[in-house]
């Protein structure tokens, strides 16, 4: 077993930083996890909106504003799914 309990007293005199210290590989972990379930989100919401939009457009009676807000819709997913991707490659670049 590699890993060792600290005896209560070394726990104890152990500072924030140290202990904020041992916690960053976890929390940077959470935090790709966090961003990946982001992107899969917005992923899904954008061929979400793409069945909507071939739906609407394959109606009888055409609905051009509803079709125009479906776009206005899927263009804010797809930027905003732009904006994380970026922001995931600066927050956490490759190692």
């Amino acid at each position: 077993m590699a890993f060792q309990i600290k005896s209560f007293k070394e726990l104890v005199s152990m500072t924030k930083e140290k202990l904020d210290e041992a916690m960053a590989p976890l929390r940077v972990r959470a935090g790709k996890a966090k961003a990946e379930g982001e992107k899969v989100a917005l992923e899904t919401k954008m061929v979400d909106l793409e069945a909507a939009i071939n739906q609407l457009c394959a109606q009888k009676e055409l609905n051009f504003t509803a079709i125009a807000d479906k776009l206005d819709d899927y263009d804010l997913t797809e930027r905003r799914l732009k904006q994380i991707t970026n922001l995931v490659e600066q927050l956490f670049p490759a190692e």
